[in-house]
């Protein structure tokens, strides 16, 4: 049996800041990831941040990912890193973690506060050949070509116009791989006209109220796609088109990892705009179970930048639970990372994300110490 004060699960974005945030105030933490490295999405992020100076604005997502690593080095004294390793399970009764270690080495971890920074799986699309050699996930495609610099392939289409699907279509093109169309089910592109205006104006077409209705294929692999027009109610059509390409790309949306959420006996909540069950949460991040926080995509579907600074708050919050900060020091930097958060979601853009956590999210609850 091993103890620490401070598990956390997942090394991306909000894990990676919510174990440097704790640390720095001194908290022992354990940091635990599933992946062979640290860094989740930013380490394949190849594009600039949007925000402020404080969220890194200007900042490509791989170089953001070396600051955190530099902030998590000057840590290393409080922070022990396992990577390769999986939280298999949570168990009540005696408060234990179950890891599993490089796919052999089964730990015990008892942690007095755990922060559930697990991120997201990716949504997939059920339609005829989907299993075909050539049909990925866009982080697949993200991995293969700006992690291990692989081609996925030579034309590829792409199913969903929000921000990942427009991201990814752009660095395929930056290296070279042509994009046979962008295929989005909605009347309207999804992500920033930002991210969408570099595409059209590369000359990609942007195939707005369809969807893809299968995969050809030819010698065991993909050699094309059909699509059709769908009406303002997602009927489809008798229009259908054949795209000639030999890869397929999903970017259909994410879907909160809350599994241990669950076990932990959290309250969850449907919640549409968050694109998933979620955790009820207060102001710190502290969700109904007294012991555990959470940050990132497993607490809904939001951006990179927010993500870390949910991780800062549910930090500096566990220290505070642990008797590590106080007073007026914990109120000025607690104040100026909600402050962060909040102009991070304003305006028009961040209208969704709000409406999402009104249905989870309550300020004035009395929920253990933290509250």
């Amino acid at each position: 049996m091993r103890e620490t004060e401070v598990l956390v699960i997942g090394g991306g974005p909000a894990g990676l800041s919510a174990a440097v945030e704790a640390a720095s105030h001194g908290c022992d933490v354990t940091l635990v990831d599933s992946d062979l490295a640290l860094g989740g999405q930013l380490v394949k992020q190849t594009h600039k941040f949007f925000g402020s100076e404080a969220e890194y604005a200007g900042t490509r997502g791989i170089k953001i990912a070396k600051i955190l690593f530099e902030e998590l080095e000057a840590a290393k004294d409080r922070v022990t890193v396992l990577s390769n390793t999986t939280a298999n399970g949570f168990y009540p009764d005696d408060g234990v973690v179950a890891l599993v270690k490089d796919e052999e080495e089964y730990i015990r971890l008892r942690p007095k506060k755990t922060i559930v920074a697990t991120g997201a799986m990716e949504r997939l699309l059920p339609f005829p050949n989907n299993d075909a050699p050539g049909v990925y996930g866009a982080g697949a495609i993200q991995t293969l070509m700006n992690v291990y610099g692989v081609f996925p392939g030579e034309r590829v289409l792409m199913i969903g116009a929000g921000n990942i699907g427009l991201i990814v279509s752009y660095q395929l093109m930056q290296a070279g791989v042509e994009i046979a169309g962008i295929v989005e089910f909605m009347p309207k592109v999804g992500g920033y006209w930002v991210h969408a205006a570099k595409v059209r104006r590369l000359g990609v077409p942007i195939y707005l109220r369809h969807t893809i209705t299968d995969a050809i294929v030819e010698k065991g692999v993909v050699a094309g796609a059909h699509i059709q027009r769908v009406d303002e109610k997602g009927r489809p059509t008798e229009e259908i088109r054949k795209i000639d390409c030999d890869t397929i790309c999903m970017a259909v949306g994410l879907i909160p990892t809350a599994e241990i959420l669950w076990q932990a006996g959290c309250k969850m909540t449907y919640v549409p705009e968050l694109c998933g069950h979620v955790p009820q949460r207060n102001a710190f991040m502290q969700t109904t179970n007294p012991n555990f926080w959470v940050a990132g995509d497993a607490s809904g579907i939001e951006e990179a930048s927010a993500a870390m600074v949910e991780g800062r708050i549910s930090g500096i919050s566990i220290a505070r639970a642990l008797g590590r900060i106080q007073g007026e020091a914990f109120q000025e930097r607690y104040l100026e990372l909600w402050q962060r958060l909040s102009n991070l979601r304003a305006g028009e853009v961040g209208a969704k994300i709000r409406s999402g956590l009104e249905k989870c999210s309550n300020c004035g609850c009395d929920w253990g110490e933290e509250a």
